[in-house]
């Protein structure tokens, strides 16, 4: 039985991880690709770890840590990269409609004037 449920956890996530694949070749800008691969990636990850569990429960503690650092480094590499293509001016599709980066930007010089 606990094969069974591991396989599922497996499976599942197996299908999050192609869903981020397929996320980095249909969306339309840098910005959406990395949100695409960064969300889906992490809970695949996440999914094949705790499937990995079932399967070897001798080895739960060390997936328990793996899991915690891809929750810690996979959201704030993202971050990371996404304002590094913010700062080089790489261009969002057409499509967005807020830039909330550079609204902040705007009201921090309009409150440094005042």
């Amino acid at each position: 039985m606990l094969e069974l449920i591991g396989s599922s956890f497996i499976l599942v996530g197996a299908v999050f991880l192609f869903s981020a694949g397929l996320g980095l070749l249909r969306m339309p800008d840098a910005y959406t690709r990395i949100q695409a691969g960064t969300k889906a990636s992490t809970l695949g990850n996440m999914l094949v770890l705790i499937g990995l569990a079932f399967y070897h429960p001798s080895w739960t503690f060390r997936l328990i840590l793996l899991i915690y650092f891809v929750l810690v480094t996979n959201p704030v590499s993202s971050h990371a990269l996404s304002r590094a293509a913010w700062l080089i001016r790489t261009p969002m599709s057409a499509s967005t409609v807020v830039d909330a980066l550079a609204d902040e930007q705007e009201r921090d010089a309009r409150e440094s004037q005042s």
